[in-house]
């Protein structure tokens, strides 16, 4: 009843979004924790964008030179000089972790729980990995080359910054998918999802790893190839 007499005072036009609102109807068929994920990816998204505009500013306009991320990043093996092996690695696992989550969501549609959770396994080892290779990346950075985030030894001092802050930012957002990741399995493993009745909760997790894949090429790209 105080429903419909809401209905009618409102005046004209307005007499029907008053009656869908108050009979409290689905206004959209997107589950609620798939659009929230959505809309924490496209804020996501302006924050990286924001951070790589910066760089390319920054890198655009210093007076210093800029140095050469071929030579900085470079692995010496052997007596021999690879350049980017280790961010080419990096960026493989990365990929091959995103194949495994998209098949982690397939088995999840089919309500496979074994091979599900095994998959979410395979990508979270997957991401630590890279995380790994990423604190390893660091640490010959600050400890043999001497960059710091307000200085470098190797040239333009901005390098050291953006270099943290970028990827900082990065690892921290594939640690967390991580520890997510992980969540996910285990209660997928002991049937959450199945007395819950839906796997959605793993396409949300898939969408936010892939997200964070698909920052790191452009990171990749514009960061270590340029």
């Amino acid at each position: 009843m105080a429903q419909d007499a809401q209905a009618v005072a409102a005046p004209g036009p307005w007499r029907a979004v008053v009656s869908d609102y108050a009979s409290d109807k689905q206004a959209f068929t997107v589950p609620w924790g798939k659009a929230m994920m959505w809309v924490f990816l496209l804020s996501d998204t302006f924050i990286f964008t924001c951070f790589l505009v910066a760089y390319m500013n920054v890198r655009m306009s210093t007076t210093v030179a800029w140095p050469v991320p071929s030579e900085v990043f470079a692995l010496h093996i052997g007596g021999h000089t690879l350049p980017l092996l280790l961010i080419a690695i990096m960026t493989f696992t990365l990929i091959t972790s995103s194949g495994t989550m998209a098949m982690a969501v397939n088995f999840g549609y089919r309500r496979d729980r074994v091979k599900t959770s095994l998959l979410l396994v395979a990508t979270a080892l997957l991401g630590a990995s890279f995380v790994g290779m990423q604190a390893f990346e660091w640490t010959k950075l600050i400890v043999d080359e001497g960059v710091r985030p307000w200085g470098n030894p190797l040239g333009a001092a901005q390098f050291g910054s953006s270099f943290f802050m970028i990827t900082g930012f990065h690892g921290a957002h594939v640690t967390a998918g991580v520890i997510y990741l992980l969540v996910t399995a285990r209660r997928v493993w002991t049937g959450f999802y199945d007395r819950k009745g839906t796997y959605g909760t793993v396409e949300i997790a898939g969408l936010y790893w892939h997200f964070v894949d698909l920052v790191w090429v452009f990171i990749f790209a514009f960061f270590y190839l340029w």
